[in-house]
C-alpha cells in the first residue's frame, strides 16, 4: 500500500461500492438514477482531481464534491458536496 494517489488511478477498475454505498451516495449528492461507481470513477480521473491521504482512506477532491475511497479495498465509501 502507498500513498502515491497513481496507484488508485491505476487500479480504476477495482473501485466500487456496496449497495448502501450507491443510495448514500444518491442522496448526499442528489444524483438520479445512474451509475454511482462510473460517474465517481469520471470524477476522479479528471485532471484537476486533488488527492490526500488521511488513514485508510483517500479523499478526491473534484469538481466541488469530495469522494473517499478506502485506500486497501478501493470501496467508495461516500461523497459530498464540498
Amino acid at each position: 500500500m502507498t500513498d502515491d494517489p497513481n496507484e488508485l488511478i491505476e487500479n480504476i477498475d477495482k473501485i466500487h461500492t456496496t449497495e448502501m454505498g450507491v443510495e448514500r451516495i444518491r442522496k448526499n449528492l442528489f444524483l438520479a438514477d445512474i451509475n454511482v461507481v462510473e460517474w465517481c470513477r469520471a470524477r476522479i480521473m479528471n485532471q484537476g482531481a486533488i488527492f490526500f491521504q488521511k488513514g485508510k482512506n483517500w479523499y478526491i477532491d473534484v469538481d466541488g464534491y469530495v469522494i473517499t475511497v478506502n485506500k486497501s479495498s478501493y470501496t467508495i465509501i461516500t461523497a459530498h458536496k464540498r
